[in-house]
This record gives C-alpha cells, sequence and structure tokens, in this order.
C-alpha cells in the first residue's frame, strides 16, 4: 500500500544533503522515462528552515553543476538539467527554484508571467507558496522544514499530493 509522506529528522547538513540526494535520484527515475514530465514541489518553512539549502542541494544531486542561489531577489532562477534516459539519451529537464518571500500580493505572480514554466519538461520547486494565496496549480510533492536547537538539525517532511508524488515516495522507500 503506497504511502503519502516521510519524516526524517537530519542533525547536520550532511544528512539533510543525503535526504536531497536521495528524493533527486526518484525525481529522475520520472524523468528517465517520461522526459516531458512535470512535477510541482513546495518547500514550506520559517525563516531560516533550510529551504534554499535543501533546494540547491537537490537541483546538484540532479546534475547541476554550476552554482544554485537562492531566488530571493529575481523570484525565479532556472537551471537546466541533463538526465539520462532509459533509452539511452539525455532527458532535458529545466528546475525552476522560486522564492516568494518577497511578494506582497499575489497578484505580483500573476504579472510575472512565470506560470507557464509550470507546464515545461521537469519541476517547479516553490519556497513560501502561501504567498501567492491559491493562484498557484498544486502541489505533486510538499517539503515541510523545521529548524532544530542546533543551526543544522532540521526535522524534514516530504508528503506526496498526487499519483506521481506517489510514485517518487515509493522510489524513495525503496532505495
Amino acid at each position: 500500500m503506497a504511502q503519502n509522506s516521510f519524516t526524517q529528522h537530519c542533525r547536520q547538513e550532511a544528512e539533510t544533503t543525503a535526504l536531497a540526494q536521495k528524493l533527486a535520484f526518484s525525481l529522475s527515475h520520472v524523468f528517465q522515462a517520461d522526459q516531458s514530465a512535470h512535477l510541482n514541489i513546495s518547500l514550506e518553512g520559517d525563516l531560516g528552515a533550510g529551504k534554499t539549502t535543501f533546494a540547491r542541494h537537490l537541483i546538484q544531486a540532479l546534475g547541476y553543476e554550476g552554482r544554485v542561489k537562492s531566488p530571493t531577489y529575481t523570484l525565479c532562477e532556472p537551471y537546466s538539467i541533463q538526465i539520462n534516459s532509459s533509452d539511452s539519451h539525455l532527458a532535458s529537464i529545466t528546475a525552476h527554484h522560486f522564492d516568494l518571500y518577497r511578494m506582497r500580493d499575489p497578484l505580483e505572480w500573476q504579472e510575472a508571467g512565470f506560470a507557464e514554466h509550470f507546464d515545461e519538461p521537469g519541476f517547479c520547486l516553490v519556497e513560501w507558496p502561501a504567498k501567492a494565496e491559491g493562484t498557484l496549480p498544486a502541489f505533486d510533492i510538499e517539503i515541510h522544514l523545521i529548524a532544530g536547537d542546533d543551526d543544522n538539525a532540521r526535522m524534514i517532511t516530504l508528503k506526496a499530493n498526487s499519483g506521481q508524488g506517489i510514485a517518487v515516495m515509493e522510489k524513495m522507500r525503496a532505495q
């Protein structure tokens, strides 16, 4: 039977990195099987909970070799990623990393014209999705981060909200 959530207590950044890598491995299987696949992933948590750090480790674990920076001022940073597919071809996807923290009104999201990215092959990773108040598409996976007492400690919960999200969770459990 499929379970739609997964929680891990990460005591240090290396454990957070390992969890992001595990998610990346599972996501890569989605894109290997279907090069046109798209997933929406939310990153939720208070300031300093580690959302951008998790995003950086996830994007790099999928094969992006450049610098992954916070999109706090740009709202969106796109990352082109090549993933080997099952038929020995490369799947070209884009990870769109959004940070909506500085938005004051959901209309800013709509006016920015980012909605088209939610249909492109790859995934959209959205920090502070509540700032767009119901104007975003549904999320396949929600990632909730809660900072611990130690600077590097986090409680991270991943929750699947779609069939595709559940498939990713099942792949993670099988690792």
